[in-house]
């Protein structure tokens, strides 16, 4: 589909989320934060969220949902998606994000930094099974951070990954990267 003529154009924080229509393009970047993007190919229409951590780590109790935690930023998508009658079902979901940010020597400890992105990851794997979405892309792990750029009237997502040189060669092995700069079309 062409580009509207006037386009929204949305950047995220780390803990923000959007849900729009086809006039929307939503930016972000991420270090081991995640973002999700979720596209309805009919109706034109989905959301993306750039979550901080996989959740809360207790009961939330009466505090409002809050976008900075995986679990909650999803239910906060889901809200804005049942208030336009869709079901996860309908929606492909691309996921992006987790990346390693520091060298991971010296570092211990189940919150140590080189292990959010992992736990992040693994969220956003397990809370897409959860909810039933398809997951059509997926660009996860590795080092270095990622430029992700949604245009919701065509479903395409781009993703720029720059890797961080010092870290690259230490994870070099594990590294889950795929390409350095890659277009994911609907």
């Amino acid at each position: 589909m062409k580009k509207p003529q006037s386009v929204i154009e949305i950047f995220l924080q780390p803990g923000e989320l959007w849900f729009g229509d086809e006039q929307t393009r939503i930016r972000t970047i991420l270090g081991s934060c995640v973002a999700v993007t979720l596209w309805h190919p009919g109706r034109r229409i989905g959301g993306m969220c750039h979550y901080m951590l996989p959740s809360r780590g207790g009961p939330r109790g009466a505090k409002p949902l809050d976008g900075r935690y995986g679990d909650e930023a999803l239910e906060m998508l889901l809200k804005e998606m049942r208030a336009k009658q869709g079901q996860p079902v309908e929606f492909e979901a691309k996921l992006f994000g987790g990346g390693y940010m520091f060298n991971r020597h010296g570092c211990h400890g189940k919150d140590c930094a080189g292990q959010i992105q992992d736990r992040n990851i693994s969220a956003s794997l397990e809370l897409m099974t959860r909810h039933g979405f398809k997951v059509k892309a997926q660009h996860l792990g590795g080092h270095g951070h990622r430029q992700v750029i949604f245009d919701i009237w065509s479903g395409h997502v781009w993703m720029k990954h720059t890797p961080l040189p010092a870290a690259e060669s230490v994870q070099a092995g594990n590294d889950r990267r795929t390409h350095s700069s890659i277009g994911l079309s609907k």
